[in-house]
């Protein structure tokens, strides 16, 4: 058995689905750098992968607020300047992602999954227009039947409108669903719609452990996941 079944009372979960950013690939590396271009063309320092490391998770427009602010907190940011530096962020991203690397573990799990027809899905708040070519890029794009960015739906995360929407797409309660992340906002939008939550602890939780949001089960590895979990009865 593993522990994906033990989850699922020595069952497997109908649909998965998985957030991107921090979970299936370290994407700080790229977006550092355009975050970093947006900075430079405003005549700003330069913020580094380590605080953008901490600023990722809510989406493009949050992050690029946060390094006009050089904070986490970005409440005192104008939203006419939040406009004009997030289209030179958008313009400098989408160029190469050759700094962008899927995690050890991903690939192995994602073929578990998909030789037990498992459904999978992408849930992120990542911009829409990113995502199926980084997929592709990664090698990753034929996994996932569903894929939702942060401007598909009116909502992002931790709002858990996306997970309902691709649920109702795959046919899949909440009981039979299970979302993978690694930020408090994968875990409460999991959490809002019912549905538990692996929490993974390399990825980009504003600098806190991943299990201080306490979600159902907590790895270091995503094979670990569907590896089989030895003395088990």
């Amino acid at each position: 058995m593993t522990r994906l079944e033990q989850l699922f009372d020595g069952a497997l979960p109908r649909l998965v689905m998985f957030d991107l950013d921090g979970t299936l690939m370290d994407s700080v590396p790229d977006l550092a750098a355009a975050v970093d271009s947006m900075l430079g063309q405003l005549g700003r320092a330069p913020a580094g992968i380590e605080r953008v490391r901490d600023w990722v998770g809510n989406g493009s427009r949050v992050l690029v607020r946060r390094a006009l602010a050089g904070s986490y907190e970005h409440a005192g940011i104008d939203e006419d300047e939040t406009d004009a530096a997030l289209a030179l962020f958008m313009q400098a991203y989408a160029g190469s992602h050759a700094l962008t690397s899927v995690y050890p573990g991903v690939r192995e799990c994602l073929d578990w999954l998909a030789a037990r027809d498992v459904a999978l899905a992408v849930i992120t708040n990542k911009p829409a227009q990113f995502v199926a070519p980084l997929l592709e890029e990664k090698g990753l794009g034929g996994y996932f039947g569903w894929l939702v960015g942060g401007d598909t739906l009116p909502q992002q995360k931790p709002d858990p409108a996306a997970l309902f929407w691709v649920m109702e797409k795959a046919g899949a309660t909440p009981a039979e669903s299970l979302f993978v992340g690694d930020s408090r906002n994968d875990v409460r939008a999991a959490d809002a719609a019912g549905v538990r939550c692996v929490g993974l602890t390399y990825g980009y939780n504003h600098g806190r452990p991943i299990a201080e949001e306490r979600p159902a089960l907590v790895l270091d590895d995503l094979r670990l996941l569907v590896a089989s979990v030895s003395g088990l009865r």
